[in-house]
């Protein structure tokens, strides 16, 4: 599957974790990787510098290493979650770029 690099796949991925319970934030950071998770709160903080593509980057990443209960999602979500975990790239853990030149 591929998806364009517009906030409403922004949304909608936004949608997809709170689905499954995680909050996301934006927030200044020194983050290697771009991001932080916070597993046992299930937080997930994004750097606030990062552009639309930067932030879907890095919320695919994150998909890859988390658990998502999908008993929890709407038949909606569920459909896009289970198209988004079938593309090859998502399914190989190919590294997905999330530093980005600021």
């Amino acid at each position: 599957m591929s998806f364009k690099y517009t906030p409403n796949t922004l949304k909608k991925l936004e949608e997809l974790f709170e689905e499954a319970r995680y909050i996301i934030r934006y927030e200044k950071g020194n983050f290697n990787s771009g991001y932080c998770i916070l597993e046992e709160r299930r937080v997930v903080v994004i750097n606030k510098f990062f552009n639309v593509e930067g932030r879907i980057n890095a919320l695919v990443e994150i998909l890859q290493g988390i658990t998502v209960k999908e008993e929890e999602l709407s038949t909606e979500m569920l459909k896009w979650y289970k198209q988004l975990k079938s593309d090859t790239d998502f399914k190989e853990g190919t590294p997905v770029q999330t530093q980005m030149d600021i």
